[in-house]
This record gives C-alpha cells, sequence and structure tokens, in this order.
C-alpha cells in the first residue's frame, strides 16, 4: 500500500495505453451517423421510384447514383472521426514529451542542488576551520605579547646599561619587537603546505603547517585573502580540486617573478575548463565585492611569489603551482588578462 501511495499519479492519463486505444466519443458518434444514413437512404430508396431518379439511362446509372448516396457521406463521417482521433493522438502525444521534458529538467535541477549541498558544506566547513584555526593562533599571539609586556621588569634598561659600560660602541636594541620579528623564518614546506590548505578535518600536519604560516604575517595576508576568493568562488560551484591546470615550469614562474608579462609567461594560465572561467568572468563584471577581492588576491599574490622565487628550488615552484592558492591565481590572471 505504501508503495502504492508513493507513486504519482499519471497527468491526465497521457501515459494509459489501454485508455489512448479504446473507442472514444467520436468513433461512437460516427458509427450513430452512420447508421442514421443508412437507414434514411434504405427508405428513400424503397419508398421511391428508382426508374424516376435514373432516367430509364440504365444499371450503370443506379450503381453511381447508390454509391453517391449511401457510401460517400458514409465515408465522409468516418474520415472526420479518423482526423479527430488523429488530432486527440497528437495532442496527447504533445502533453506527453512535455510532461517527459518537465521531469528531465525537474531532476536535472535536484541532481544539480544535491551536488552543491554535498560539495558546498565540506568546503564551507574547511574553510571555517582554516579561519578558526586562525582566530586561535591570532588569540595566542595577543596572549603571548600581553603576557611578556606584563612580565618584563622594569629595571631592565638600567641592566642593560651596567652591563655594558661602553654603551657608543654598540647598538641598543628597539624596545617593543613586534611577536612575528621573533618568528623564525618560515619553511618553504610550511609555506606550500598551508597555501594548499589541509585536506580533511583529520589533517594533523595540514592544519600544524597552517598555524606556523599565520605567524608570518604576509602569509597570513595571503592566505587570508586566497580564502576569501575560494569562498566567494565556492557559491558558483567552482572548486580548486575539480581544476586540473596544465603546470608551468619553474622557469616560467621565474620569469613571472622578475616582472615579465605577456605571450612568454601565456603558460601560468594553465586553467582550461570553460564553465569555471565563465562563471568567474560573469562574477567579475557583476560583483564589485568578488573583483575587488580578486585584485586584492592577485597583488598580494604577485609579492609572495617576487619574494618566493628568490631562495626556492624548482622543485618548490612545482610543488607551489599545484596548491589551490596557486590554482586559484591561474583562473583568475586568466580571466582578468594578468597572461595577455
Amino acid at each position: 500500500m505504501a508503495d502504492r501511495q508513493q507513486t504519482p499519479p499519471t497527468p491526465l492519463g497521457i501515459y494509459d495505453k489501454s485508455r489512448s486505444e479504446r473507442v472514444t466519443g467520436v468513433e461512437v458518434a460516427a458509427a450513430a451517423l452512420s447508421v442514421v444514413w443508412l437507414v434514411l437512404a434504405a427508405a428513400f430508396f424503397l419508398f421511391m421510384d428508382t426508374g424516376a431518379l435514373t432516367g430509364g439511362a440504365g444499371g450503370a446509372v443506379w450503381f453511381i447514383l447508390v454509391m453517391l448516396v449511401v457510401f460517400m457521406p458514409v465515408a465522409m463521417i468516418w474520415v472526420a472521426a479518423t482526423a479527430a482521433r488523429s488530432s486527440r493522438m497528437m495532442r496527447e502525444e504533445s502533453q506527453r514529451l512535455q510532461v517527459a521534458v518537465d521531469a528531465m529538467r525537474h531532476a536535472y535541477i535536484t541532481q544539480s542542488q544535491n551536488r552543491n549541498a554535498v560539495s558546498e558544506p565540506s568546503v564551507t566547513k574547511k574553510l571555517e576551520e582554516i579561519a578558526a584555526a586562525q582566530r586561535k593562533t591570532e588569540t595566542a599571539l595577543a596572549t603571548f605579547s600581553s603576557t611578556r609586556h606584563a612580565l618584563a621588569p622594569p629595571q631592565a634598561p638600567k641592566q642593560i646599561e651596567a652591563a655594558s659600560p661602553q654603551g657608543e660602541d654598540q647598538v641598543a636594541l628597539p624596545l617593543g619587537t613586534p611577536a612575528e620579528d621573533m618568528q623564525p623564518p618560515l619553511a618553504s614546506s610550511d609555506f606550500i603546505r598551508a597555501l594548499n590548505f589541509p585536506e580533511t578535518a583529520e589533517d594533523k600536519e595540514g592544519f600544524a603547517a597552517l598555524r606556523r604560516a599565520l605567524k608570518d604575517r604576509p602569509t597570513a595576508q595571503l592566505i587570508q585573502a586566497a580564502q576569501d576568493v575560494l569562498t566567494l568562488m565556492s557559491h558558483d560551484g567552482i572548486y580548486m580540486d575539480d581544476l586540473r591546470p596544465d603546470l608551468a615550469r619553474p622557469e616560467v614562474w621565474r620569469r613571472f617573478a622578475a616582472g615579465e608579462r605577456g605571450r612568454s609567461i601565456a603558460q601560468l594560465g594553465g586553467i582550461r575548463d570553460r564553465a569555471s572561467l565563465a562563471l568567474t568572468a560573469a562574477r567579475m563584471k557583476n560583483d564589485p565585492i568578488f573583483r575587488d577581492a580578486v585584485h586584492h588576491f592577485l597583488r598580494i599574490f604577485d609579492r609572495m611569489i617576487s619574494a618566493f622565487t628568490e631562495t626556492a628550488r624548482d622543485s618548490d615552484l612545482t610543488e607551489l603551482s599545484n596548491t589551490r592558492t596557486s590554482r586559484a591565481f591561474m583562473l583568475l590572471g586568466r580571466v582578468t588578462g594578468t597572461f595577455d
């Protein structure tokens, strides 16, 4: 009974083949008219003088007269009935096709919504986790900085002067050194891993690299800008994991970092997905917030790659070009004409 209730009724019975093939009112009306006409014709010929009708012309004229009076109207009645039946069948077929098209459209929309509903929460969750990790790191840095200033002994400057009487031969260290200046340089592996973002919520190494990268201010700015554009593009169903770019050689990245532009660095625009390019171009044209976020991201990425290539090896550049941040740069750079 449950299956019977879940099955939707066929609209207008157009999928009911037996209903389409059974006798309808048109055929009944045609049969009735045919019978009436035959009865009238029979009565006419029975009670009328056939010789007066034919004028004594003979059997040939009589046969033609019978054909015209009896069978011709019956034939016309059934021609009209057949035309009406064909018209009805064409209308039903048109309704059948319309229902099929509507069903296909509904299935396509449902599939697209299901795909977005499955894909978007995972990316959104990942980005939210990254943002939470960033806020946690910034809070820890702020707490560390406040604690350091609170615990600093007030007589420290006098102790330094007493310990070094020849103060004119030494450079005094400035007070209030920012916490980020006390951090060791960020390793290339952590930098590349952070730009690719953690793969899953259980990616401990990815989150550890991200936390270390967020302590470096220029890298933190780049990660924040990349996170903004990735989030905005995910609203249009554009995900970096779905893109398979043509990776450029390390020397092309070095020429771009040195300021070279034009066809010589066109290999950097290795994104060939037409749907992603079209959606991004339309968003750039119609959404000023997205457009500002893209230009901000491209400026920071340009500064980053210029500094990174000074010490990076070719293998580092190859790994960097395959990160999610670099894929976003390839896509957005090609849309904005950076590689033209």
